[in-house]
């Protein structure tokens, strides 16, 4: 075999650390970046917040790699050692080295008027301030507002009750076992088990085989007596096993009628007829008139199927916006959400002590020091192209802000990565998770694009504007006689839209309507 040297061109994507970084800061949401934020500040000592807003500069990635002349670095030191530049002999000797600033930070608000003659970066927002970070007294307002839990509901009820120390124990054991939906998942016979383990160990008693039979049998009436003063509390059908014993809690608060007795019989039928409405055969199954059971049914419809769902916390579903925009003149203000904008500096004692370390020792540490570099700029890139994908959604989508969702238009990832010059996966990763504060409300940026449907003048319709539609018709329909989806498709071809039935029950379940049968009122 013959040995020989040959020269190959060939090209290769290859990604460096700070851009892997960059793309993973780029997908993450909200919640997922204020979690990555406190992991690099805890992990790296060269990254600390700014307490303050820097006084502003120019706002954009350029300016904040723009290198510090060696003048500036003089008069730098000067300021710092009373005027003495002989501080640093080795490096203010190379005139020729570029020096990367020491302090970085997040400048401007991130907002950006859509008007023609706009080209400033709005004011500076300040970060703000919590009322306990001003006072640690909470005031009557802030104690009203807190969040009362379920469980801390019943406790409050069971106060007044008078119970012996078992009961009150199996009682408080029972308002501990329920789920958020206010439902008890567990049986009665595995809670007995647990209330008897966790009582021997508290006691350490070890008892024989019978003893602990005989002891387990007292716990599991207890709890059966517990369990009916549980059931006996508000919200009406807390402590159920199932929907069915649940609506039945809620039947029992009735008066005694022919219409409670009635739906107190439809709850034993199989619930597949309750969801059904199938009035003739569950008045047959119940031996009553079918007017009654019509009555029945209906009142049954408006029982609550989840006890607990009004003690859930609202404030940790709700969604933080990444963008506001909000009306001004002609136009739209699109800005950055300050209140999720970290702001981030490099640590100025570390990074000074660290200047005049060039030995083997320091190399690890200037690496710390780069990275804390590359997270405060890859922050500032990803906040900025977040920003000019809103911006650009906007401007696109202005009928949709001016009149609402009927009036969006067709939108598709490619459009915006063409006017901005990246890639459809980056806008993907952009719109992912990623929520805009609109006067319609919060939506993800994901809504804003949709496929396009033909019409008859030969445009295009957005399939939003068409589920908008759709969810209008239904509103607008006689419950008497629901519109199907068949009719629903006659309706949007009368107005112009070409749509199939199975599109129209596709966006139907999407935005979770019932079929006809389902919606007809009784």
């Amino acid at each position: 075999m013959k040995q020989g040297l040959s020269l190959r061109v060939s090209q290769h994507l290859a990604l460096t650390p700070q851009l892997q970084q960059s793309i993973r800061l780029l997908q993450l949401s909200t919640l997922e970046m204020a979690q990555e934020v406190e992991q690099m500040l805890d992990d790296n000592p060269f990254l600390e917040r700014a307490p303050e807003e820097a006084e502003r500069e120019g706002f954009g990635l350029e300016q904040s790699d723009t290198p510090v002349t060696l003048g500036d670095r003089v008069a730098e030191w000067s300021e710092a050692d009373g005027g003495s530049p002989a501080a640093e002999p080795a490096v203010a000797a190379d005139a020729g080295e570029e020096f990367t600033p020491i302090e970085s930070s997040w400048e401007g608000d991130g907002s950006v008027d859509m008007r023609p003659d706009d080209s400033e970066w709005g004011g500076d927002a300040l970060p703000r301030l919590s009322q306990r970070d001003e006072d640690d007294t909470a005031s009557a307002a802030d104690l009203a507002s807190e969040h009362i839990t379920l469980q801390a509901h019943l406790h409050e009820q069971a106060l007044v009750l008078r119970l012996n120390d078992d009961e009150r124990s199996a009682l408080y054991f029972l308002i501990e076992s329920l789920d958020e939906d206010g439902y008890l998942p567990e049986p009665l016979e595995e809670l007995a088990q647990a209330l008897l383990t966790q009582e021997l160990q508290s006691r350490r008693l070890s008892l024989d085989t019978e003893a602990q039979v005989a002891r387990e049998a007292h716990w599991l009436q207890t709890l059966r007596t517990a369990l009916h003063w549980l059931q006996h509390m508000e919200p009406a059908g807390v402590g159920a096993r199932h929907l069915a014993e649940c609506l039945k809690l809620q039947i029992l608060e009735w008066r005694n009628s022919p219409e409670a007795q009635a739906a107190l019989a439809m709850c034993d039928q199989p619930l597949e007829l309750l969801a059904r409405r199938d009035t003739r055969r569950l008045a047959q199954l119940c031996n009553c008139p079918e007017d009654i059971a019509r009555t029945a049914l209906a009142r049954i419809a408006r029982l609550e199927p989840k006890p607990g769902r009004r003690f859930s916390d609202v404030s940790r579903q709700a969604v933080v916006p990444d963008v506001i925009v909000t009306p001004q003149g002609r136009g739209f203000k699109v800005q950055l959400n300050p209140d999720v904008m970290p702001r981030l500096r490099v640590q100025d004692i570390y990074a000074n002590a660290l200047r005049g370390n060039r030995g083997e020792a320091g190399n690890g540490l200037q690496q710390r020091l780069q990275e804390a570099r590359w997270f405060i700029k890859n922050i500032q890139q990803r906040f900025d192209t977040i920003l000019r994908v809103a911006s650009a959604i906007v401007e696109r989508q202005r009928s949709f802000f001016l009149h609402g969702e009927l009036a969006m238009r067709p939108l598709v990832l490619r459009e915006i990565a063409d006017e901005l010059g990246l890639h459809e996966s980056t806008i993907s990763r952009v719109t992912t998770a990623k929520y805009m504060a609109t006067p319609f409300g919060t939506y993800e940026l994901k809504y804003f694009f949709g496929s396009a449907l033909g019409t008859e003048t030969g445009g295009n319709a957005s399939s939003t504007a068409v589920r908008a539609l759709i969810k209008q018709l239904v509103a607008g329909e006689d419950s008497r006689k629901p519109l199907s989806d068949n009719q629903i498709s006659d309706l949007l071809k009368e107005q112009g839209i070409e749509c199939a039935r199975r599109t129209v029950a596709k966006y139907r379940e999407a935005l979770k309507i019932a079929p006809a049968n389902l919606r007809k009122s009784l």
